[in-house]
C-alpha cells in the first residue's frame, strides 16, 4: 500500500501486495531504481515505491531485492532509450524472446492490429497483464483466430510511472495465466503541477512520419490529490513497396537453383493442371499491358519435382510488384485518457479512484485479392473444374491490381477500438493490519472493416453458371472478363463492406488484509491474506458470409465465438524471519471456477528463501506452481476456418518423393481446415523454479545473475494442417516425410484419430485423392519446458569535471528448451536448437547515460540473438540495433531533445536462403532508421 498523505502505516507485506506484484514466495521488489529527476524539474522528494524508500542514489539493491528478480521499467528510462509506446519499450525486454504475429506478418490476419508479448516463448496469452495491479480486458479478437490474449498497445505511455515485469509462474497470487509472467504497468499518482511534451518525427527511408503529444499533471490538498494525463499519438503507415529490399519478387535471395532466376508472380494463369511443358495457356497478344504497367509478359518455367529437370510452361502475364502491396506498419490516430484520485477522511480512510480510457483509429491493408476458380456456396472456391469452352479441366489465378480497387487507399481494413477502465477503492488501518478494498470493471470494444469479394458474383462474372450438379464441377470462363482489368465501380459491385464486432470484459473486486503477526526471535512474522471475485468474457461476432458453415465470401473465412466465466479465489502469504540472515516466504492460493469446461477449482502455492550473508550480498531461491484455465475462445469458439498452402505430404510419399523433392502447385496447394471450440480441455499445470545471487560489488555497482526453470503440463495448442497431414501420410504409407519408417501402426488409436481429421475426395488425372478438408482444433498439449539465465549489471558514477554516469546491461539465454505435441509422442528434448525453432535463444540489452550540468545523452543497444537460416542448415549471425539522443535544458522549465532510433539503417540480418517472402523472419522490423525531435515543458 502506498503511503499518503494520511500518514496510514504500511507493513512489510501490504506495502508488495497493493502494488499488486507481491508474489510471495514468486516474487521480490524492483531490481532497477527510481530515476533521478530530469534537469529543469526541481529537486523532488525521494520516491517512495510501495513502502521501500528508493531514490536516484546508490542505495544497495540487496536491501530492496527479493526471493524471485522483477524487472522495472520507468517512464523516464522509456524516453531515455528513445521510445515512444509502452509496447515498444517490452519489444526490447531481454526475457521477450518468443515469436508472435506482429504488424509486419499479420495484416491479412485474425489480430494484425494486437501488440502481444511473448515471454519465455512459451504463447501470447501465458503472460498476464495488469493495470495497477487489476486485470486488463483480453484482446476482443482471438489471437490467430484461435485463442484469446492482452493488447500491450492500448497503454498511454504519458500514464505510465513505471513497469514492473516478473518472469516466472505467479498463479499463488494471480491464479489462471500467470504462467510465464505478469507484466503490472503502474500509472501516475501524486503528480504536481503540469507537463506538455511535443514529439515529431518520421524514418529515412520513407512513410512512417509521427506526432505525439502528451499533457501530464496533478494537483493536492491538505486531503485530496488528483493526477491526470491525456496523450495523442497518430502514425503512418509504411507500404512494403516504400523499401527497396522487399518491393519486388526479384528481391528473392535464392531463386530456384535449376531456374537460375527470379520468377514473377504468375499474376494471369490458365493452365492445364500439373506442371507439363505447354500447360499454360497463351493469353491474347497485348493483355498484360492492359493492367496499367502492373504486369508484363512473361514465359513461365518450373522445376519437375521427380527428375529436377526444368519444364518450359508457357505465357502468362507476371508481376513483380504484387507482394509490396501490404503494409508493414499500421496506421493509427490514438486518443488516451488517465484519472486518479484520492480522498482523505478524517478517520483515516482514504478512498481513491481510477479511470483509464483508451479510443484509436487504425488502417492496414494485407495485399491484393486474387481469383483462383469458380465458388460455390457452403463450399468455397474450386481450384480445378472442367472447362466447357476448353473441353479440358483448367487451373487459373487472376490477382487483382491497386488500380482496380482504385489506388492503394483500396485496400485498406480499418479499426476502430475503445477501451475503458474504471475502479475505485477504499483502504485503511486496523490496529496493527492494514486493508484495501477493491472493486473495478474493464471493456474493450473493437470493430473491423474490410471489402472483400462475393464468391457468387465473382462467379457469376468470370465464369457464367454451373453446367452440372455432380462430379468435377462444369463451366465455361468468360475469357473477354478473366483478360479485362476491372473497373472500381465494378470491383465494388461484386465485393461486400464486411464488419466484425468484438468486445471482451472483466468485473473483478478485492480485499486484502495485511500486516504483522507477531514477533519472532528474527524479527516480525508478516502475513497477508487476499479474496478475489472476477468475471470475465467475450463476445465475438464476424460476418456471416465469412463463417466456416456458410462460406460465401471469396477465399475468406472467420470465427464466431462467446462466453463467460467466474471465478472465486481466496489466497494467504507469509513471510517469515528464519534468522537475522535468512528469511523465507510461502503463499497459497485456492481458484474456484464457474464455466462449461470440466476445470473445477485450482490449488497453488510457492515459497522462496533469502539470505544475506553480508550487508551487499543476497542468496535467493523460489519455487512455485501455477497454471492456466483453457482460453475462452479454445473453449467457446463456434468454429473457425482459415486457407493454407499445405503440402499434401501422402500425395508426395505415393509418389515415391520425399518431401524436399515435393515442389509446385501438385503437391502443395490450398487447403482449407475448419476449427471448433472444445469444453472438455483440462486447465495446464505448471512448476516454476529459481536461484539466484545479487551482489553490491562497490558502491554504486551491483550485480544480479538468476537461473530460472519453467515446465507447463497439458498446454492447449493447436494442431496445425502440416501437423495433420505429416502424419496422415505416415499412417497411410507407414513413412516420415524423409522416407524413414513411421512409429505408429495404422490400427493404433493415433492412426485413426489423425486420418479421421483429413477429408479427401476423387481427384480425375491427379496422382492420388485430393484434400477437401482439414478438421483442426485445440488440443492439451503433453509438455512444454525452458530454463535459462538472467543476468543484470547496473552501475553509476559520478565525476566532478565529466558528469554523471550511468549503465544497465540485461542479458537472457536460454539453456534448454523441450516440448511434447500429444503424449504418444517422443520429446523432443533440443528443441531449443531445431532449425525449425525461431525463437531467440539469447537477447541482450543495454545502455549509457550522461548527464553533465544541462545537457544528457543516451546510448541503448539491443543484441538479438542468432536463428536458423531457412534452409535449416546453420545459423545467421546474431544482429544489433542502436538508440542515440541528445538533449538539453534550454530554460527552467523547458528541454529539447533528439532522438535517432537504429542508427546504423539496421533491417535485418543478411540470410542468403530466405526464399519466402518478405524475404527475412518476422521477428526483424523492416522500418528503418526514425530521427525526431521532442519538446517538453513543466508548468511549475
Amino acid at each position: 500500500m502506498a503511503l499518503n498523505n494520511s500518514g496510514l502505516r504500511p507493513s512489510r507485506l501490504s506495502r508488495a501486495l497493493a502494488a499488486a506484484i507481491l508474489i510471495g514466495g514468486v516474487v521480490g521488489t524492483a531490481q532497477a531504481q527510481q530515476e533521478p529527476a530530469a534537469a529543469g524539474e526541481g529537486a523532488k522528494k525521494p520516491t517512495n515505491v510501495e513502502g521501500v524508500v528508493v531514490t536516484g542514489s546508490r542505495i544497495k539493491r540487496t536491501q530492496i531485492e527479493g526471493p524471485s528478480p522483477v524487472t522495472v521499467i520507468s517512464s523516464t528510462q522509456i524516453e531515455r532509450e528513445g521510445f515512444v509506446t509502452v509496447f515498444d519499450a517490452l519489444s526490447t525486454l531481454t526475457q521477450n524472446g518468443g515469436s508472435v504475429q506482429n504488424e509486419l506478418n499479420s495484416a491479412g490476419g485474425f489480430t494484425p492490429n494486437g501488440s502481444p508479448v511473448n515471454l519465455r516463448g512459451l504463447g501470447p496469452g501465458r503472460t498476464l497483464l495488469l493495470i495497477n495491479g487489476r486485470r486488463a480486458a483480453d484482446y476482443p479478437f482471438p489471437y490467430n483466430g484461435q485463442s484469446n490474449f492482452q493488447n500491450f498497445g492500448n497503454i498511454p505511455s504519458a500514464a505510465v510511472d513505471r513497469i514492473e515485469i516478473l518472469s516466472g509462474g505467479a498463479s499463488a497470487i494471480y491464479g489462471s495465466d500467470a504462467v510465464a509472467g505478469v507484466i503490472n504497468v503502474v500509472l501516475k499518482t501524486n503528480f504536481n503541477g503540469d507537463k506538455l511534451t511535443v514529439r515529431g518525427g518520421t524514418t529515412t527511408t520513407g512513410g512512417g512520419d509521427y506526432g505525439d503529444v502528451q499533457w501530464v499533471g496533478g494537483r493536492s490538498g491538505d486531503n485530496w490529490s488528483v493526477t491526470y494525463a491525456l496523450e495523442y499519438f497518430a502514425d503512418e503507415p509504411v507500404w512494403a513497396f516504400q523499401r527497396s529490399f522487399m518491393d519486388s519478387a526479384d528481391d528473392n535471395p535464392l531463386p530456384t537453383p535449376e531456374l537460375g532466376v527470379n520468377q514473377p508472380t504468375a499474376s494471369i494463369r490458365l493452365n492445364r493442371p500439373g506442371s507439363a511443358a505447354g500447360s499454360y495457356i497463351a493469353p491474347p497478344p497485348g493483355t498484360c499491358d492492359r493492367f496499367g504497367g502492373e504486369f508484363v509478359d512473361y514465359n513461365f518455367r518450373t522445376v519437375v519435382a521427380a527428375t529436377r529437370a526444368v519444364t518450359n510452361l508457357g505465357p502468362g502475364c507476371g508481376s513483380w510488384k504484387d507482394v509490396s502491396y501490404q503494409t508493414i506498419a499500421n496506421g493509427n490516430s490514438d486518443w488516451s485518457g488517465y484519472f486518479y484520485g484520492t480522498y482523505d477522511f478524517a478517520n483515516g480512510i482514504q478512498a481513491w479512484t481510477s479511470l483509464q480510457g483508451f479510443y484509436s483509429k487504425s488502417k492496414l491493408a494485407g495485399g491484393t485479392e486474387a481469383i483462383s476458380g469458380p465458388h460455390i456456396d457452403g463450399t468455397g472456391r474450386v481450384t480445378t473444374w472442367f472447362d466447357t469452352g476448353f473441353n479440358t479441366n483448367l487451373n487459373m489465378q487472376r490477382v487483382l491490381t491497386p488500380q482496380e480497387y482504385g489506388g492503394v487507399d483500396g485496400l485498406y481494413q480499418r479499426y476502430t477500438e475503445k477501451s475503458l477502465d474504471l475502479a475505485f477503492g477504499l483502504r485503511g488501518t486496523i490496529g496493527r493490519f492494514d486493508w484495501d478494498v477493491t472493486l473495478g470493471r474493464a471493456e474493450y470494444r473493437a470493430e473491423r472493416t474490410r471489402q472483400r469479394l462475393d464468391g457468387s458474383k465473382v462467379t457469376d462474372w468470370f465464369f457464367g453458371p454451373r453446367l452440372n450438379t455432380t462430379g468435377t464441377p462444369r463451366y465455361k470462363l468468360n475469357l473477354d472478363r478473366f483478360y479485362t482489368p476491372l473497373t472500381p465501380e465494378q470491383y465494388r459491385a461484386m465485393s461486400d463492406t464486411l464488419k466484425y464486432e468484438s468486445e471482451s470484459w472483466v468485473t473483478q473486486g478485492s480485499a486484502t488484509l495485511s500486516g504483522d503477526l507477531f514477533d519472532l526471535p528474527a524479527g516480525p512474522l508478516g502475513f497477508a491474506a487476499v479474496l478475489d471475485f472476477t468475471k470475465q468474457g467475450y463476445d465475438l461476432k464476424s460476418p456471416r458470409s465469412i463463417l466456416p458453415t456458410v462460406i460465401e465470401t471469396y477465399n475468406l473465412t472467420g470465427t464466431n465465438g462467446g462466453g463467460d466465466r467466474s471465478r472465486y479465489a481466496a489466497g494467504v502469504e507469509f513471510s517469515i524471519p528464519i534468522l537475522p540472515s535468512l528469511k523465507g516466504s510461502l503463499a497459497g492460493r485456492f481458484d474456484k471456477y464457474d464455466d462449461i469446461t470440466a476445470v473445477d477449482d485450482a490449488k497453488t502455492w510457492g515459497y522462496g528463501l533469502e539470505w544475506r550473508p553480508l550487508d551487499n550480498l543476497l542468496f535467493r531461491g523460489n519455487y512455485s506452481t501455477s497454471f492456466k484455465a483453457p482460453d475462452m475462445h479454445f473453449v467457446f469458439n463456434e468454429g473457425s476456418g482459415s486457407f493454407t498452402t499445405s503440402l499434401d505430404t501422402y500425395r508426395c510419399l505415393s509418389s515415391g518423393l520425399s518431401a524436399a523433392s515435393c515442389t509446385g502447385t501438385v503437391y502443395n496447394y490450398s487447403v482449407f481446415a475448419t476449427s471448433k471450440g472444445e469444453p472438455t480441455l483440462t486447465e495446464e499445470t505448471g512448476k516454476s523454479w529459481g536461484a539466484g545471487v545479487v551482489w553490491d560489488v562497490v558502491d554504486g555497482l551491483s550485480l544480479s545473475v538468476d537461473y530460472y526453470d519453467i515446465k507447463l503440463d497439458d498446454a492447449v495448442t493447436t494442431l496445425s494442417s502440416a501437423y495433420i497431414l505429416d502424419n496422415e501420410a505416415g499412417c497411410r504409407t507407414g513413412l516420415t516425410r524423409t522416407r524413414q519408417p513411421f512409429q505408429f501402426s495404422p490400427d493404433s488409436a493415433f492412426c485413426q484419430e489423425i486420418v479421421s481429421r483429413v477429408n479427401r475426395i476423387d481427384a480425375p488425372g491427379e496422382p492420388t485423392t485430393r484434400i477437401d478438408g482439414v478438421r483442426s482444433g485445440p488440443v492439451n498439449q503433453s509438455l512444454l519446458r525452458v530454463s535459462g539465465i538472467d543476468a543484470a549489471l547496473n552501475w553509476r558514477f559520478s565525476t566532478e569535471r565529466f558528469g554523471d554516469f550511468r549503465t544497465e546491461l540485461g542479458w537472457t539465454h536460454t539453456l534448454k528448451s523441450e516440448r511434447q505435441l500429444l503424449a504418444t509422442d517422443p520429446v523432443d528434448r533440443d528443441w531449443r536448437d531445431d532449425p525449425g525453432n525461431f525463437d531467440f535463444r539469447s537477447r541482450v540489452r543495454g545502455s549509457v547515460n550522461w548527464q553533465r550540468n544541462d545537457w544528457n545523452a543516451t546510448v541503448f543497444m539491443t543484441r538479438y540473438g542468432s536463428l536458423p537460416n531457412w534452409q535449416e542448415t546453420g545459423r545467421i549471425a546474431p544482429y544489433f540495433l542502436w538508440n542515440a539522443n541528445l538533449g538539453k535544458q534550454i530554460t527552467e522549465k523547458a528541454r529539447l531533445t533528439v532522438f535517432v532510433n537504429n542508427v546504423f539503417n539496421k533491417f535485418h540480418p543478411q540470410d542468403g536462403g530466405f526464399n519466402t517472402y518478405p524475404y527475412f523472419w518476422r521477428a526483424y522490423s523492416p522500418i528503418g532508421r526514425e530521427v525526431s525531435a521532442q519538446f517538453e515543458y513543466s508548468f511549475h
